[in-house]
């Protein structure tokens, strides 16, 4: 049986390695996940690190407020 492009999409998704930016827990720390290759680029330039800083701040700031979900922006632009 073939899968669907859906489903080939979310067995991609599965196995990328995700974390947070310094490894901790979420619940510990208030940072985003994210796959690990997007977090080591984003570590990489002056203008990544802002970007992370930015995204854990808008995390933070949303899980303070209750929320389970927060909108960062770490994924804006990535087809879904």
């Amino acid at each position: 049986m073939t899968m669907k492009k859906s489903q080939k999409s979310l067995k991609r998704w599965t196995k990328q390695k995700w974390r947070t930016p310094s490894g901790k827990k979420s619940s510990e720390t208030g940072e985003v996940y994210a796959p690990a290759k997007a977090i080591k680029k984003l570590k990489s330039t002056k203008a990544g690190r802002a970007k992370l800083a930015r995204a854990n701040k808008a995390k933070r700031k949303a899980t303070k407020q209750g929320k389970q979900h927060a909108r960062h922006g770490l994924h804006k632009g990535k087809k879904r």
